[in-house]
């Protein structure tokens, strides 16, 4: 039964972890994009915005998912190392996001919440799901 207890006070920790890096991943693509992400896609039904917050929260949930896997035996170290690689990826993802905006014409977070779909965002979205391809190798 302890190990019972024990696994749920596991999953709930780094559960709780878990939901606030993807809410941090929410924070940095709203503070990426101009106005407000949540009115862009659940007012406006922005495809553009949605899809960029969509793979977003997929690649943070990659990296937690295979820092969590991989973790150390040691639960205090592998929730450090989980929120460690979980913040890690939200700023790789920042700074692809920023190098993408620097060698493409116009301003990248402007063109990403248009209301028209834009194929700049498919870009966006691989670049997102790429870093996290690359920072989750990197834990294993």
């Amino acid at each position: 039964m302890n190990d019972i207890v024990n696994g749920l006070g596991r999953a709930g920790a780094y559960g709780a972890l878990g939901v606030v890096l993807l809410i941090l991943g929410i924070v940095l693509v709203d503070a990426l994009t101009p106005g407000k992400l949540g009115k862009q896609i659940w007012e406006e039904r922005n495809r553009n915005a949605a899809l960029l917050l969509s793979s977003a929260l997929l690649g943070i949930g990659g990296i937690v998912f295979t820092s969590i896997w991989t973790t150390y035996d040691d639960f205090g170290k592998g929730l450090a190392s989980t929120a460690a690689f979980g913040v890690l990826g939200l700023v790789m993802m920042a700074v692809a996001f920023l190098v993408v905006d620097l060698v493409t014409p116009g301003k990248l977070g402007a063109t990403l919440v248009e209301a028209e779909p834009h194929p700049a965002v498919w870009v966006t979205a691989s670049c997102n799901i790429a870093v996290s391809a690359i920072v989750s190798a990197s834990i294993a």
